[in-house]
């Protein structure tokens, strides 16, 4: 016998534990199941001002155990498969789960073997990442000790985990310089696979400007593909003016690595995969496009979204209303517009807070602030306002909704 859930919930991060806590809120009689392996959940939003020096890891931290509701089992194990038509999965310790309904959410992975070196480099000799707790706190020693030289920047292929985390702490790192006034001793160079500072015209404008002003070099169209610690050395793979691929190596005192991310492995190869890999869900409804009973959300959802916490916010009562409406035989909705939230740390107390939907609609949630104006009343949220709606409103379950609007956004967009 398969011991059975009726509902079941993939990952314990943002989403999983928002969804379970906030179903359990909505009704007290569904039996909900939450697979997560990890004893630790970090807000890893606040990783970028872990490596800038302004946050602890501690405080971004929490035990896993202290953010599920007591009436949702925690079932500590990893997926190794799934059977859909079955209404089953399977779990790495061999186990197998039966559920009514499945929810998908596991996060992304990071592909440190798609740049060769990279894990071995990591954490020592002036390597280091925002994208991993084990890391994080490395950055900051980084630049904290840097006193001269070159500090790099590298920002992979979309989709990764917030758009904007790896130029965040390249600006906190050059007002850091700024500030210790050896900023004409450190050459801060940022090298994008994309060839624009942000995706979205909009905000990639007052970016642009922002790297003016600190005098950061940009290498546009240039991914890395190799590093060596030992001799300090980044190798960059672009193409020329003659269409021919090239390779460069780039000399660092520092280099902070942003790694490629994917859905995990187990989502790739199962049957819930679309051709790109993530969990094949309507845009709208995030219901599976084949399993109706199945639904995603989340970084390792097929949406095009920002991969944000803030889009979680808003996929959570989707998900959850959706599956109630199943369960009372009605039909889902599709309340879920594409919106994200990506706060742009420009300085050390200043952040954009860059608001955005599907087709790179500006949606923001204050109609009579100019979203393109870095703000300290931004950072204040950063540090203190974001993280509280985070843990004690988000992930316990507790719906809240700041209306966003691209019709707020029109003055703005009519002065390009």
């Amino acid at each position: 016998m398969k011991e059975h859930h009726t509902l079941l919930i993939v990952g314990g991060g943002a989403a999983g534990v928002s969804v379970a806590n906030n179903m359990r809120r909505m009704t007290k009689d569904i039996d909900i199941a939450i697979i997560e392996p990890s004893d630790k959940h970090y807000y890893q939003a606040a990783f970028t001002i872990v490596g800038g020096g302004e946050y602890t890891l501690k405080q971004a931290t929490r035990n896993e155990a202290d953010l599920i509701h007591s009436s949702v089992k925690w079932v500590k194990n990893y997926v190794e498969s799934f059977q859909p038509e079955e209404n089953a999965l399977t779990l790495k310790s061999g186990e197998s789960l039966s559920y009514e309904y499945l929810v998908v959410c596991p996060g992304f992975q990071l592909d440190w073997d798609k740049i060769a070196g990279a894990k071995e480099a990591l954490g020592k000799n002036g390597v280091c990442s925002n994208y991993s707790p084990d890391t994080v706190e490395y950055t900051w020693e980084c630049i904290k000790n840097l006193g001269e030289g070159r500090a790099l920047f590298t920002q992979p292929a979309m989709p990764i985990k917030c758009a904007g985390a790896p130029q965040k702490i390249m600006y906190m790192a050059a007002d850091r310089f700024r500030k210790k006034g050896i900023a004409d001793k450190i050459s801060v160079e940022f090298f994008n696979v994309g060839g624009t500072m942000f995706g979205i015209p909009f905000f990639a404008k007052p970016l642009a400007k922002v790297v003016e002003s600190y005098g950061i070099k940009t290498h546009f169209a240039h991914n890395l593909i190799a590093i060596d610690g030992d001799a300090k050395t980044a190798t960059f793979e672009f193409t020329d003016a003659d269409g021919h691929n090239q390779h460069t190596v780039e000399k660092f005192d520092m280099i902070h690595v942003t790694p490629p991310q994917s859905a995990p492995d187990f989502i790739k190869h199962s049957p819930l995969a679309n051709v790109d890999g993530r969990v094949d869900v309507h845009p709208n409804t995030l219901q599976h496009h084949k399993y109706t009973n199945i639904f995603g959300l989340g970084d390792a959802a097929s949406t095009t979204n920002a991969k944000t916490a803030a889009a979680v916010r808003k996929q959570v009562p989707v998900v959850v209303d959706n599956i109630l409406n199943l369960i009372h035989a009605k039909s889902v909705e599709g309340k879920y517009d594409g919106y994200g939230s990506c706060p742009l740390v420009i300085s050390l107390n200043t952040v954009i807070l860059a608001e955005f939907s599907y087709d790179s609609r500006i949606t923001p949630s204050f109609p009579f602030l100019d979203p393109r104006v870095g703000r300290w009343v931004w950072w204040i949220g950063k540090k203190i306002g974001f993280p509280w709606m985070y843990w004690d409103l988000m992930l316990k379950g507790i719906r809240f909704d700041i209306p966003h609007k691209s019709s707020y956004a029109a003055k703005f967009v009519d002065k390009e």
